[in-house]
C-alpha cells in the first residue's frame, strides 16, 4: 500500500508526520538485511538524509543489518564530513561507494525499436541495463529508493527508477540515456512526466527489477533560506508514487516568471557546488527563462573543475560548451573516438550551452579565467561580481540595484526549474 502524505499547512511537514509515515512503511515486514540508496550530497536539500538516518535507526532496533549505497552516477564519493551534515550519526563505515564503471551487472537491454518508438526516431540503438550488484544481492530482504522529485533536464523529473539506473547504473545506460534527452531536447522534457527517459527506466524497471523488493521514499521540497521544508513524502512499491510527487512538484519547484530576464544571477553554494558538471544547473534549469540576448551570470566560489571525473574534466576542457549543433558533429566526426565513447559528456556539454542565444558568464575564484574561457564561457572575477550583485543581501526573484539595473535572484538553481511564460 502507497503512502501519500502532503503538507497542508504551507510552512512543510513535521519530523513527526515523517517519522509516523516511515514507520507505517516497514511495519509488519520481516527484515534482516537491508540496503538504502540515498541521493549523494548534490541533493542535500532532498530531506533524504534525514529519512536515510531515521530509517537506519528504526532497522537497527529491529536487529536488522542496514547498508547505504548513495546514488552517485558519475559523481565523487560522499565525504565523511559531507556524510555527517547530511546523514547524521550514521556510521562512515556503513556508505559504500559506487563504481560507474566496475561494480555494476548487466541486467537486460532496452530494444531499439522502443527507443525508436518513444523517441519520434531520434534514437534507434539498443541500451544496456545496468545496476550495482547489490541491488540483485538476494540477502537483501528490502531496498529502500529515498529522494526528490525535482525538475531535471535529462528525464523531465528526478528520482524514482532513475536512483537505480543512473545513480547506482553503469557507464552505458548513464550516457546514453543523456545523449537520448540532449538529442530529443530538454525543453520538450524539463519538469514533465512521461518522457522518453523516463519511459526507458519504466520499461526497465517492470522488465528487469520486477521481483525486487524495492520501496521509494519520495519527498517534494523547497529550501527558502536554505532551510528545508518537505512539501511531500510519497512512500511506496509502484508508479503511483511518482506521479503523486511529480504533479506535488510541478506546483512548488517550478516558478512562471512574467517575461524573459534580461539579466539572470545564480548563486552556487561552495558546499554544493564544486564543478561545472553540477553548476551547469544553473544554465540548465533558467535557459527557459532567460530572454534572447540576455546574460546568466553564474557566482561560483567553490567551483574548481568541470566534471567530476578526470577523464570527462579531461573531455570538457578539450571541447568546451559549444553548442547543441557543434556538440552534434563532434560526436558524428569518427576521428572523435573520446568523445563517442562519451556520450554522457556530449551530452553534459550540449546542456551546458545556450546555443548563442543568450551570454553564459561564470565568476570564479578558485579557477583562472583562461580556463573558464577554454570552455567557451565569459569568464569574470568572483570578488568584483559579488560586490555588485551580492548574494547575502539579494532577494529571491526581481530585484532593482541602486543604478537601476534589474536583475533576477536565484540562490539555489537545483531546487527548480524557471519558464518566461509569455514563451512557454
Amino acid at each position: 500500500m502507497s503512502i501519500f502524505l502532503k503538507d497542508m499547512s504551507g510552512s512543510g511537514l513535521t519530523n513527526e508526520q515523517i517519522l509516523g509515515a516511515l514507520k507505517d512503511s516497514i511495519k509488519g515486514k520481516t527484515l534482516r538485511r537491508v540496503l538504502i540508496i540515498p541521493p549523494d550530497y548534490t541533493r542535500f536539500h532532498s530531506n533524504a538524509g534525514f529519512i536515510t538516518n531515521a530509517y537506519y535507526h528504526m532497522l537497527c532496533d529491529m536487529g536488522c543489518e542496514v547498508d547505504i549505497l548513495p546514488a552517485l552516477g558519475t559523481h565523487e564519493p560522499v565525504s565523511k564530513e559531507e556524510c555527517e551534515l547530511m546523514f547524521g550519526d550514521i556510521p562512515y563505515e556503513k556508505f559504500i561507494v559506487h563504481n560507474w564503471r566496475t561494480d555494476v551487472i548487466r541486467i537486460g537491454e532496452v530494444p531499439g525499436e522502443y527507443l525508436s518508438e518513444i523517441t519520434d526516431g531520434l534514437w534507434v540503438d539498443p541500451i544496456s541495463v545496468e545496476v550495482n550488484r547489490l541491488v540483485m544481492d538476494e540477502r537483501y530482504d528490502l531496498i529502500i529508493s529515498p529522494g526528490q522529485v525535482v525538475p531535471h533536464e535529462v528525464i523531465g523529473m528526478a528520482n524514482h527508477s532513475k536512483n537505480l539506473f543512473v545513480g547506482v547504473g553503469g557507464s552505458e545506460m548513464i550516457n546514453k540515456s543523456h545523449m537520448v534527452g540532449a538529442v530529443y531536447g530538454m525543453e520538450r522534457m524539463m519538469g514533465k512526466d512521461f518522457t522518453p527517459v523516463r519511459k526507458m527506466f519504466d520499461y526497465s524497471l517492470e522488465k528487469f527489477l520486477k521481483d525486487r523488493p524495492i520501496l521509494f521514499a519520495l519527498t517534494v521540497t523547497t529550501a527558502p533560506g536554505g532551510n528545508i521544508h518537505t512539501h511531500g513524502l510519497f512512500i511506496g512499491e509502484k508508479r503511483d508514487v511518482l506521479e503523486a510527487a511529480v504533479e506535488l512538484a510541478q506546483q512548488k519547484n517550478i516558478d512562471f516568471v512574467e517575461r524573459g530576464i534580461k539579466k539572470c544571477v545564480v548563486y552556487l553554494d561552495p558546499k554544493e557546488f564544486k564543478s561545472t558538471w553540477l553548476g551547469n544547473k544553473s544554465i540548465y534549469r533558467t535557459r527557459m527563462a532567460v530572454a534572447d540576448g540576455g546574460e546568466l551570470i553564474v557566482l561560483a566560489p567553490g567551483v574548481t573543475k568541470f566534471g567530476e571525473d578526470a577523464q570527462v574534466d579531461k573531455l570538457i576542457r578539450k571541447y568546451g560548451y559549444c553548442g547543441r549543433l557543434n556538440v552534434l558533429e563532434l560526436f558524428n566526426n569518427p576521428e572523435n573516438e573520446d568523445i563517442r565513447q562519451n556520450m554522457g559528456a556530449a551530452a553534459h556539454l550540449i546542456h551546458g550551452s545556450s546555443d548563442g542565444r543568450f551570454k553564459i558568464t561564470y565568476a570564479v575564484k578558485q579557477i583562472t579565467k583562461e580556463e573558464i574561457a577554454q570552455v567557451k564561457f565569459e569568464p569574470a572575477d568572483y570578488d568584483e561580481m559579488a560586490a555588485r550583485y551580492n548574494p547575502e543581501t539579494l532577494d529571491y526573484g526581481w530585484n532593482t540595484l541602486p543604478d537601476g539595473e534589474e536583475i533576477y535572484f536565484i540562490p539555489n538553481p537545483a531546487l527548480g526549474l524557471w519558464i518566461d511564460k509569455t514563451r512557454f
